[in-house]
């Protein structure tokens, strides 16, 4: 079935293009984006069981963006009277014209910035789905999960800890302008099974996780998430320390995703070339990977967490091709950013939530395939190891420099994996040397969206990358 647009905001809807049309004659841009988003979250573990609201992905309220003499504005609503349209408007005025008077008697100078372009455009989508989260059969849901999980730990008595999770969000947006009109509905889930054991004394944790652009019918996969979590907690417990050194490596899709992700991450994030903080800004037309290496960022490129119709400011999503056989050819920016930089939007701009300000911020990020099978790059490696599993990573995007914590590595000899794991794995390096030093690429590819991002400290967004397997020299330790 189509996931339902909002009634909330279909119901707001003539009303709030009544306040952009009054607030158009205070400023030269308005804009108006409206969230309703029901989300809620399971989870079963020892000792416990609980249904609650998803606080990262709920939401419902409207943020306005106002400008004037290239200065933007914006103004948060977290309730809005359809019946006094006027009375909000002047509110609005009110508020941020005693922002603009503290803003005066400051040192800060203003950024000025150009009109965002406000080109005629219409879009109505709503994203196929089974089970939506605000119709969810609650007791036949934790059933399912509490069945599972009597039945994982009634077959394994030494797990210290077994937990399952399935959460699910209804994303409904809404996007108006004098000349723009969108709305979207899509649903978003994600499943995840940990497995916490003990060996030598040290507690271990094996976490699987699986996402998609759908509903709560994903808790169908949590029985297999629940054997993949029991074979690799398996694996670790067995694991030895690994001989730091330079290495021929395979990355799993998962670990290709998390290199798409922090190497070129952040760093191609535009708006970081405004404020001069990304090497990248110099680098573009150059080589910088391998001709086995074309990268794609944007919400369009694959079906995941973070496909979506528009953005937060309005701009149709879209596919970039970041690095085109081994060249770096394109960033991705937000609708401001695209403006100070004299290019196009490219669909990335993205908020938290309503309260939060609009930052540039990756979607879908992501390898393409090659030609090669899994099989022969194993058999291409003398000694190596097979890379799996994610901890974390990070990125410097001002030096390209990386570094990720990857669960566990199995290990290649003559050609064979060895039955041998090594764990935790830390993979760090200079980006141009580890993508250059591709020389297989596979023929498959997988897309993982089970995590968060956030840029610096704070604004946490729901983003997916992978990939497919790669075969590259890496620095491990």
């Amino acid at each position: 079935m189509k996931a339902p647009f909002s009634s909330y905001l279909a119901g707001i809807e003539q009303p709030l293009q009544q306040l952009i049309d009054i607030l158009s004659k205070e400023y030269e841009y308005v804009s108006a984006l409206a969230t309703d988003s029901p989300a809620l979250a399971a989870v079963v573990r020892r000792g416990t069981q609980s249904v609650t609201t998803n606080s990262l992905t709920a939401e419902r309220g409207i943020v306005i963006r106002v400008m004037n003499d290239g200065h933007y504005r914006e103004y948060a609503l977290n309730t809005f009277d359809p019946t006094d349209v006027e009375g909000t408007a002047k509110r609005i005025v009110s508020s941020l014209a005693a922002q603009d008077a503290i803003l005066s008697k400051t040192v800060a100078s203003i950024y000025a910035t150009g009109a965002i372009p406000d080109e005629p455009d219409e879009v109505f989508y709503e994203s196929e789905v089974q089970q939506l989260p605000e119709e969810a059969d609650l007791d036949g849901l934790l059933g399912k999960l509490n069945g599972l999980y009597a039945q994982v730990t009634e077959e394994n008595p030494d797990l210290l800890n077994f937990m399952l999770s399935v959460s699910s969000t209804h994303i409904n947006k809404m996007f108006l302008s004098k000349h723009k009109h969108l709305k979207q509905s899509y649903v978003i889930a994600e499943v995840y099974a940990i497995s916490v054991g003990m060996a030598d004394g040290r507690v271990i944790p094996s976490y699987c996780a699986d996402s998609g652009l759908c509903g709560l019918e994903i808790a169908d996969r949590l029985p297999q998430l629940a054997k993949q979590s029991l074979a690799k907690l398996a694996d670790l417990k067995k694991a030895e320390p690994i001989a730091p050194g330079e290495y021929d490596v395979i990355a799993n899709p998962e670990v290709a995703g998390v290199i798409a992700h922090e190497a070129f991450g952040h760093g191609m994030e535009m708006d970081m070339f405004v404020k001069n903080r990304a090497l990248a800004r110099e680098k573009m037309g150059e080589k910088i990977a391998s001709s086995l290496v074309t990268m794609h960022e944007g919400a369009l490129c694959a079906q995941n967490v973070t496909s979506y119709a528009f953005d937060d400011e309005g701009t149709r999503a879209g596919d970039v091709i970041e690095i085109d056989h081994g060249i770096l050819r394109n960033g991705i920016c937000d609708a401001l950013s695209a403006v100070r930089l004299g290019i196009q939007p490219t669909g990335n701009g993205k908020r938290q939530n309503f309260e939060h300000k609009v930052y540039t911020r990756m979607t879908n990020t992501l390898f393409d395939s090659g030609d090669s099978t899994l099989a022969e790059m194993i058999s291409s490696i003398s000694y190596g190891y097979l890379l799996e599993g994610i901890s974390s990573g990070m990125e410097d995007p001002k030096h390209w420099g990386i570094q990720c914590i990857l669960t566990l590595g199995r290990e290649i000899r003559d050609g064979k994996l060895t039955g041998k794991v090594v764990s935790p794995i830390i993979m760090t390096g200079y980006v141009p040397d580890l993508l250059n030093s591709i020389s297989m690429v596979s023929n498959d590819r997988g897309v993982y969206g089970s995590g968060y991002c956030g840029k610096g400290y704070k604004e946490f967004v729901k983003v997916s990358d992978g990939g497919p397997y790669l075969k590259m020299k890496a620095r491990l330790g």
